[in-house]
């Protein structure tokens, strides 16, 4: 590897560390409290004397040298803390020696805390010990580190940077923790499914391919849990999810990456009213739980997360924003025509239910700003969809969205074990048609759904556009810490 200038200055010091038989990277430190703990502790004790001898931690990322004494702050993931190195209470040689530290070194100190004439909080260092050097200067103090290639090829980077892109992972540990909270508090059971299947399926989507040596077959990363969450359901669970990644062969953009968090529950003896209800109270309780409000700010739109949700059919919302009704124009030709007498402008897919979608998605799904249930799929949307009782042509399916995101995919599960046959050859019709995402016929899940599902409410929701909607951020990949990227030429 090639070094600059200021790493060659550092790599000098560590030499002359080493040389002076100063382990630059000891395997062990001593650690009495962290920081917060410190400072909580000093509050606690300050109108009553000294506090007793501290043993500290953390990484030097302030540097005032002025003369017989230093001022330095250390930082750990609880806080900050400023400390005063003297030159007669450290003595002459451990004093020159601090001239071998930079910031970005992680530093062991000691001592007591007092508060300066300033007020701030510091720690009179008793004695100190390098704990690791750093050879590449931390990115500049003030400016922070902008370069969005190097804040995602570098995550490390952009956390030490950036406070709230640090802040935005913690609130995401929180939102799944609460997620947990409130499906076990509904009696859901946690679950596992394989990652590695031999047919994929569950979702519309190209997956990846991998190869079994030893077994001498093809597999697939999962593009959804969605077909072995519903075995568990035949096998008598009544209530069952799972929070993991899912993998889609797919382009990238602001709401896609093809690795990908989401969670998906099934619930026997429901309907997809019931998971609806769900849905907006799993929400809307998230928000109260992590961020103390249901209120939310996204691209400058206030939000309302609580409940209840606006519900609209998707053949009316697309009706509104549009002019095309979807009930009519019921095949490819019809659905042509539709569009272009309303003067839409339409990138045509080879069936007519990838174009209904493309029309959705291109003229009605930015338009859903305040949390809103799009229900009443058409059938060929839908080859894991209960059909509507009233109206077969439609299946008891919603998606709901928020900020212009969709956040979550549900239906009343199909249980006929014949009709999800005739689905899924209806598949393999347009997979012969050009439609690559078109779902393979999985002759298991069949021969599961044979033994019998009881009416289902199935859902899924995806955690990465929802701590999206709940940190203002605009791009999927500000809420992976590491994402997907293309290869640097």
């Amino acid at each position: 590897m090639e070094f600059d200038s200021l790493t060659q200055q550092r790599l000098a010091k560590l030499e002359r560390l080493r040389a002076a038989g100063v382990d630059p990277y000891p395997p062990r430190c001593q650690r009495s409290h962290t920081l917060a703990q410190a400072l909580a502790l000093f509050a606690a004790q300050e109108a009553g004397g000294n506090t007793p001898t501290l043993q500290l931690a953390g990484r030097i990322v302030g540097w005032r040298g002025m003369g017989k004494a230093t001022f330095a702050h250390l930082a750990d993931g609880t806080g900050r803390l400023q400390l005063y190195l003297r030159r007669d209470v450290l003595g002459e040689e451990k004093y020159a020696f601090l001239d071998n530290l930079d910031i970005g070194d992680f530093l062991g100190v000691s001592g007591h805390l007092f508060r300066t004439r300033t007020g701030e909080v510091t720690l009179e260092v008793q004695d100190y010990t390098l704990l690791a050097k750093s050879l590449h200067p931390l990115p500049e103090k003030w400016h922070g580190l902008k370069d969005v290639e190097t804040r995602y090829r570098q995550r490390y980077l952009d956390l030490l940077a950036n406070a709230e892109v640090r802040q935005t992972f913690v609130v995401r540990s929180q939102v799944v923790a609460a997620m947990r909270r409130f499906l076990d508090g509904r009696g859901f059971l946690e679950v596992e499914t394989p990652i590695l299947q031999p047919l994929y399926g569950g979702a519309a989507a190209r997956p990846f391919v991998t190869h079994h040596h030893a077994l001498d077959r093809h597999l697939y990363l999962r593009i959804a849990t969605e077909l072995y969450l519903k075995r568990l359901i035949v096998g008598g669970y009544d209530k069952v999810y799972e929070i993991g990644k899912n993998f889609r062969n797919e382009g990238i953009d602001a709401t896609h990456n093809p690795e990908h968090t989401t969670m998906e529950s099934y619930e026997a003896y429901a309907d997809y009213h019931d998971v609806m209800r769900m849905v907006e109270e799993m929400v809307a309780y998230i928000a109260q739980e992590v961020l103390g409000t249901t209120r939310v700010v996204y691209e400058g739109q206030e939000i309302e997360l609580a409940p209840p949700w606006r519900r609209l059919p998707m053949r009316q919302a697309i009706l509104d924003e549009t002019g095309v009704d979807i009930g009519t124009a019921r095949d490819l030709p019809a659905l042509r025509q539709a569009v272009g007498q309303g003067g839409l402008e339409l990138d045509f897919k080879p069936t007519w239910a990838k174009n209904v979608d493309e029309l959705f998605g291109e003229y009605v799904q930015p338009r859903l700003i305040q949390p809103t249930f799009i229900l009443d799929y058409p059938v060929e949307l839908s080859p894991l969809a209960k059909k509507k009782a009233d109206d077969p042509t439609w299946v008891e399916r919603f998606e709901g969205f928020a900020g212009g995101l969709e956040l979550s995919n549900a239906f009343t599960e199909l249980n006929d074990p014949l009709d999800q046959l005739a689905r899924f050859q209806q598949q393999a019709a347009d997979r012969a048609a050009g439609d690559e995402e078109a779902q393979p016929f999985d002759e298991d899940f069949v021969t599961a759904l044979l033994y019998g599902l009881p009416p289902t409410g199935g859902l899924g929701m995806g955690i990465d556009r929802l701590i999206m909607l709940l940190t203002d951020n605009s791009s999927i990949r500000d809420v992976i810490l590491f994402p997907q990227m293309r290869t640097k030429e």
